[in-house]
């Protein structure tokens, strides 16, 4: 059955951060959202394009070149091949779409790295 998806409703079942949890597909995309808080890690996506939109908060994406500002009902495509790092001074929640494949930390492992994205 075909139904619309809320998003405050998704968000308040988890409390995780920098956890993405699946929402939805698209052709061969997932729709994610994540709680987001602190630092994460230097990464990119080799090949690859990341889209994040602001859903509640305001998040930092540093890059080696610059730094973005994203608020609340913004989005930025940070293109593949682009080292960068999100950061959120207080939680932030952000839809992500993402294809299928990669690992959301990108060319790097680490102790943040989820390997096993759950459906909520």
């Amino acid at each position: 059955m075909i139904s619309p998806v809320n998003l405050s409703e998704k968000f308040r079942l988890f409390h995780e951060t920098w956890h993405p949890k699946i929402v939805g597909e698209v052709n061969d995309m997932y729709v994610k959202l994540a709680k987001l808080q602190g630092e994460f890690v230097w990464h990119r996506h080799e090949e690859e394009d990341e889209m994040f939109l602001v859903v509640k908060g305001t998040l930092q994406i540093r890059m080696r070149d610059q730094d973005l500002t994203v608020r609340e009902g913004e989005f930025v495509v940070i293109p593949h091949g682009v080292d960068h790092m999100p950061v959120a001074a207080q939680e932030v929640q952000v839809l992500l779409l993402e294809p299928k494949a990669p690992k959301h930390t990108g060319n790097v492992v680490t102790d943040q790295t989820v390997s096993d994205l759950e459906w909520i």
